[in-house]
């Protein structure tokens, strides 16, 4: 190779006036360090580049070259040759100045690139990169791009994987996400595809594990099928409970279409169902129909999946699909199946399922494995064992194979019956079908043992799992299997030890599988132990052994075993131990410390667990309202009336609806209470007849409540309005035992007491309000002795301003009315005038009645 001032010198430079050498080019180079490996290399050429250093300034000015073009193109060779030696030793500035110098002068790009030694600016790019500049190599990069050199090229097989490697390393190392996506923005701009770099996977996945929609966003910018990774963006963020994240990325993808893609309304429906807010994915698909646009299948199929818990919402939806016109498939009945077993609606769930078999009759349909497992499913929390496995015989029938999920359900559902035997020979045949049980399977076979008293049987099973593995546990199946593969050999003339398929199949069906019991194992276990609290303590420490901590279950199943010897302070004790041990007690474990309490009569102490409940804000369900209700077999107080009077108001402000009449039926016989002789036995008076006319139980009990509220004792009325003969005596005998019983401990009488027995529209009366009436007067004046005076009647219109007529404000007579379900008429600018109907006890006759010895409040 020629030196390069030899070519300088030997051609002919033309300068253009008042040239000065550009400052690019006169900095100086060898402040940039060489590798020992290329030090005696960089020797043979550093008169060369001191000399191109001095000249590469007018080089730079050069408008032309004055060569002819074979010498042109020797030149660039010698050049090419030099820059890729420079690039080779890392210095890639050098071979930028002379690219830059290259190309001003007249040359093209492509030309130079052609004449480069490849492998040589590979080699020095992965050394760059192994030396961690990736910075400055995209700076050098980016100045050949703007030359218009294809940077890309630069790169052979060896040069992209060390760029891909310190990517990932970047990666790997990155704590704000945008810094990768910054770097991805870049390289591709270069030219590279960030796909090929890093996986398009990991980047979003960094970009939703560190709640960055916005880098996320960026990301997938960068790709032609920007709309499918949106998407997938949507679907990490819904993964993650990151329903706003989601919702942003979304509102991107609407953006960018002009119309209203149906795939991503899809995803953000199935997003909301991630989160759990379904009421979000119905503003969203209102919100499509708002545009005028037509779902498809799979948009409403998400919907109803989604909203599956509420099935008159899904029924609707799938209506709207018919008035569509858009034809439901087989996941469309599947989603309408999976509603029905959430609602616990077996009818429906039958009518469904007749109408897919007539479609799978005429070819419109062919139904899956999991349409037959979740019409079992349906089935056996139905209890309907046997139509369970009439669907099974269906599924055989039409050669779907059960999967595991199917077997667990029909080993469930004859569970649930208290069906062992069914259960085993269910279980078996689902190993010979060639399905491994899971834990949950084994412990269903468990709870049936344990629901059919079959106590020792369970424990057997268990241990032999424990120690042996899985395999058949019924010997008359196994004789039975066996006779029948002797039989099917020697029929065919075969050994019955011979290697026959049938012969494989049963090897493989007493092939033992490894068992790993669960703490919902030990608890089934601990339900079998009865009383024997011993065992079960010996059960909880064996699952302490084994690794697994016992849970709420097992703490409130071991209260309920110290309850049952009506040890309650055993019991109270392990609530106290579960706080210790750092176990929140759930309404469950409350629940089973106040039944315990409450069967041995310790009731004062249940109540105060229900505040402590309270205190620690666990809301009380069914069973817990329901164990208080009937923690008394009669009451003895005007306390222990209002203690449950305001349990059952606050189980039905609660959402749930109590059987009243067994409430009502003490609170009668307490009432009753005030009109008894000591020598009468409690509980023992005749009511009147009264089931013609009988009210709603639930206003009675308001009622009452309402009287007996603290304070109602110094502004004596009652209202009769609205209840039955035998429920207005009630109440007024309630209210006369709240006055006797306030007596006893000093609290004189201050008023008359009234009692408005009935309002009538107009001045006229009805044989109801006049049968009250009279019932009232004569239970007053016979029964008690009271002197009742009637006081005549008076509009409505003056019923507030009576202080002295009513206690009770219109306010609660209002919400007294709405939680018994009856019609609101109060204050209703069209009600005509009504007519009360009141009775005065005088205060005189009270205080008579109150210090006469022949009348005793029951205890």
């Amino acid at each position: 190779m020629r030196d390069a001032i030899a070519i300088l010198a030997s051609s002919s430079i033309t300068l253009p006036p008042n040239s000065t050498p550009s400052p690019a080019t006169t900095t100086p180079s060898n402040q940039q360090s060489l590798s020992p490996a290329s030090k005696s290399k960089s020797k043979k050429f550093s008169g060369r580049k001191q000399s191109l250093k001095s000249t590469a300034a007018l080089l730079h000015s050069t408008v032309r070259w004055n060569t002819s073009p074979s010498r042109q193109v020797h030149r660039l060779k010698d050049y090419a040759e030099l820059a890729s030696d420079l690039a080779e030793d890392g210095r890639f500035s050098d071979l930028l100045m002379i690219a830059e110098s290259v190309v001003v002068s007249g040359a093209k790009p492509s030309q130079f690139l052609a004449m480069l030694n490849l492998k040589s600016v590979s080699a020095g790019i992965s050394r760059m990169l192994e030396d961690g500049k990736l910075e400055r190599l995209i700076e050098v990069l980016s100045g050949l791009l703007k030359l218009g050199f294809p940077v890309v090229k630069l790169f052979d097989g060896v040069a992209f994987e060390s760029l891909r490697q310190e990517c990932l390393r970047r990666f790997q190392n990155c704590v704000q996400p945008e810094e990768i996506v910054s770097l991805m923005e870049t390289l591709q701009g270069l030219g590279f595809s960030p796909n090929q770099l890093l996986a398009s996977s990991q980047v979003i996945k960094l970009c939703v594990k560190r709640r960055s929609p916005g880098a996320a966003i960026r990301y997938a910018q960068l790709f032609p099928q920007m709309e499918t990774l949106l998407c997938t963006v949507m679907i990490e963020f819904g993964k993650k409970r990151d329903l706003v994240s989601a919702l942003n990325v979304f509102e991107v993808s609407k953006r960018s279409q002009g119309s209203p893609n149906t795939y991503a309304y899809r995803t953000i429906i199935d997003v909301c169902g991630l989160c759990g807010d379904s009421m979000k994915s119905r503003s969203i698909y209102e919100e499509l129909l708002s545009c005028k646009f037509t779902p498809n299948i799979y948009v409403f199929n998400s919907l109803m999946n989604v909203n599956a818990n509420d099935l008159s919402f899904t029924l609707r939806i799938y209506k709207q699909m018919q008035r569509f016109g858009v034809t439901a498939d087989l996941a469309s009945y599947n989603i309408l199946l999976k509603s029905c077993c959430l609602a616990a609606k077996v009818e429906l769930a039958l009518d469904i399922y007749r109408q897919t078999k007539y479609l799978e009759s005429t070819g419109d349909l062919k139904l899956d494995v999991f349409t037959y497992s979740t019409m079992i499913k349906v089935l056996a929390d139905a209890r309907m064992w046997k139509m369970a496995l009439e669907i099974k015989e269906d599924m055989l029938s039409a050669g779907v194979t059960p999967n595991a999920i199917t077997w667990l359900s029909l080993i469930s559902a004859c569970a649930n019956a208290g069906l062992a035997e069914q259960s085993i020979r269910l279980f078996e045949e689902m190993l010979q079908a060639g399905c491994e049980p899971n834990s949950q399977c084994c412990n269903i076979l468990l709870h049936a043992c344990v629901e059919a008293r079959q106590y020792d049987r369970a424990f057997r099973l268990f241990r032999s799992w424990k120690e042996n593995g899985i395999q058949p546990v019924s010997t008359d199946f196994k004789l039975k299997t066996h006779n029948i593969i002797s039989a099917d050999c020697s029929r065919d003339g075969f050994s019955a030890l011979s290697d026959s398929p049938v012969t494989s199949e049963v090897q493989y069906h007493t092939k033992r599988l490894s068992f790993a019991p669960t703490t919902a194992t030990y608890n089934i276990l601990m339900k079998a132990c009865g009383t024997n609290y011993r065992r079960a303590k010996a059960l909880m420490d064996e699952m302490k052994t084994e690794g697994l901590s016992p849970n709420r279950i097992s703490w409130s199943i071991l209260m309920d075993i110290y309850g049952g010897l009506g040890n309650v302070k055993g019991a109270l004790q392990i609530l106290r131990s579960m706080h210790q041990a750092g176990i929140q007690p759930d309404v469950v474990t409350y629940t089973t410390a106040i039944k315990a309490c409450v069967e041995h009569k310790h009731l004062e102490v249940a109540f105060s667990l229900l505040s402590e409940m309270r205190r620690y804000q666990i809301k009380p369900n069914m069973v817990t309202y329901d164990t208080l209700l009937r923690a008394r077999s009669q009451y003895g107080s005007l306390h222990q009336v209002q203690q449950c009077l305001a349990i059952y108001r606050d189980m039905r402000k609660a959402g749930y609806k109590p059987n009243d009449y067994y409430l009502k039926h003490l609170i009668e016989e307490w009432c009753e209470g005030v009109i008894q002789n000591r020598t009468q036995n409690k509980g023992q008076f005749t009511p009147i007849d009264d089931t013609a006319d009988s009210g709603p139980q639930s206003l009675l009990l308001d009622k009452v409540a309402e009287h007996l509220k603290v304070g109602n004792v110094e502004s004596l009325s009652i209202d009769l309005r609205g209840l039955s003969r035998i429920e207005a005596r009630i109440v007024v005998l309630a209210v006369l035992r709240m006055i006797k019983e306030k007596y006893s401990t000093g609290n004189m009488v201050e008023d008359d007491l009234w009692i408005i027995t009935e309002g009538i529209s107009g001045a006229g009366t009805s044989k109801n309000s006049s049968g009250i009436t009279e019932l009232i007067t004569k239970l007053l004046e016979n029964d008690l002795g009271l002197e009742v005076l009637s006081a005549g009647s008076r509009e409505s219109s003056n019923i507030e301003s009576d202080s002295e007529l009513l206690s009770v404000s219109s306010t609660e007579i209002k919400e007294v009315l709405k939680q018994s379900d009856l019609p609101l008429k109060l204050d209703s600018p069209s009600r005509r005038p009504a007519v009360l109907l009141r009775l005065k006890v005088t205060k005189a006759s009270l205080h008579s009645w109150l210090q006469r010895k022949g009348v005793s409040v029951s205890e």
